[in-house]
């Protein structure tokens, strides 16, 4: 579900971000994208898991990058997105990602 990855996501990240390490906060990063890997035994293999780990690495500290495909499985009104250049080797050229914060009411 859309909606349920990336409100777990953000919280993650939010989490994470509240801690303090000997003086360190550290800062976590992620990427979806909704498609459909090929389950190899225990794993997870394919051009959909490499987006998703693509965006996790384009994403800069505390920042949620999604997939148009994630964002249109989800309720996109639910979130201030904006769409974010993105290029990287072995995705789609014509892929279009998103950072997205969810609007608290």
């Amino acid at each position: 579900d859309g909606t349920e990855a990336i409100e777990a996501a953000y919280e993650a990240i939010c989490a994470v971000s509240a801690l303090t390490i000997d003086g360190y906060r550290p800062q976590l990063r992620a990427g979806l994208h909704t498609g459909n890997p090929r389950a190899v035994g225990d794993d997870f293999i394919g051009v959909d898991v490499n987006i998703a780990a693509r965006g996790a690495e384009a994403a800069g500290p505390g920042e949620l990058l999604v997939s148009d495909a994630t964002l249109m499985a989800a309720d996109a009104d639910r979130y201030h997105h904006r769409r974010r250049r993105f290029k990287a080797k072995g995705v789609p050229r014509d892929l279009v990602v998103h950072a997205v914060v969810p609007r608290y009411e």
